[in-house]
């Protein structure tokens, strides 16, 4: 049933990353009111797209905690820690990858992302 559950949220995940894009955040960004951050509407853009995929990012990441939790091995606590710092990870990757550095909640998702597997 776990893996179901994994399957199921990776399959979302990938449906929300798409048809996100494809219906909402094409048709929003075609608008000419988005707040203007830092100068223009670039900033609002990236963070805007970056918040909504960083959705799936997570969805995924919970769906390797399901995996992990399906087997119940012995080194469950090692497996969940290093499945968080991932997810944290990727995070910090898309928030600063997405916004060239400017958001400021990569550096903190890249720290839980440390403390998370030097907890291991």
């Amino acid at each position: 049933m776990l893996i179901t559950a994994a399957f199921l949220a990776v399959l979302i995940g990938l449906a929300h990353s798409v048809l996100g894009e494809r219906y909402i955040l094409i048709r929003l960004f075609r608008r000419g009111d988005l707040p203007v951050l830092f100068g223009s509407d670039w900033f609002t853009r990236r963070t805007l797209r970056f918040a909504w995929h960083l959705t799936t990012a997570a969805w995924w990441g919970m769906a390797g905690l399901l995996l992990a939790v399906s087997d119940g091995g012995p080194d469950l606590r090692g497996t969940v820690l290093a499945a968080i710092a991932l997810i944290f990870l990727v995070s910090a990757l898309l928030a600063a990858g997405f916004t060239r550095f400017r958001h400021f909640a990569w550096p903190i998702f890249l720290a839980i992302s440390l403390m998370a597997a030097f907890s291991i």
